[in-house]
């Protein structure tokens, strides 16, 4: 039996962390797709279609990966794909908490949901979009924090 899991999130952009987790639950499962979050009540830096062709150029070498968008509950989302397995990265308690909750909620939507938590990598563990965006706004040196081959998009988007 094949199986699939989703990897949600924002991606806003992608970091070394999420590929990460993205790796691993490839070689974890048979296929994984990797859903970008449109959040109508939040304004990204990257469109939907930018996070998209980034995260699609980090995961280029691996087949089992997937990359689409969606609106509204994940837990509907899953249920209309067909999808029982949500993957969820945590670096820290906190995550851990806020992920809790949401697994709760997702599972009281669709009973036939689960979700796995798989821990960071220990590089990573303080790893987050949000500071890749300020640090590369600044003028900081990302390198060490987002794939190689985004690199350049990355820092071309939030020198402007």
């Amino acid at each position: 039996m094949s199986k699939t899991v989703i990897c949600p999130g924002s991606f806003d952009p992608v970091t070394l962390g999420h590929l990460d987790i993205i790796t691993r639950a490839s070689k974890m499962f048979d296929r994984v797709v990797v859903a970008v979050l449109v959040n109508s009540s939040k304004t990204p830096t990257f469109s939907t279609q930018e996070r998209i062709e980034l995260l699609n150029a980090a995961v280029g070498d691996l087949p089992n990966v997937e990359i689409v968008s969606f609106e509204g509950l994940l837990a509907e989302y899953c249920k209309t794909c067909g999808i029982s397995t949500i993957v969820k990265g945590l670096r820290a308690v906190s995550d851990f908490e806020y992920e809790f909750q949401m697994a709760i909620a997702n599972k009281k939507l669709n009973p036939g949901l689960e979700t796995i938590f798989l821990t960071a990598d220990a590089d990573s563990t303080f790893l987050s979009s949000s500071m890749v965006r300020e640090i590369c706004s600044m003028g900081g040196d990302i390198s060490n924090f987002v794939p190689a081959c985004v690199h350049d998009r990355i820092v071309a988007k939030l020198r402007k």
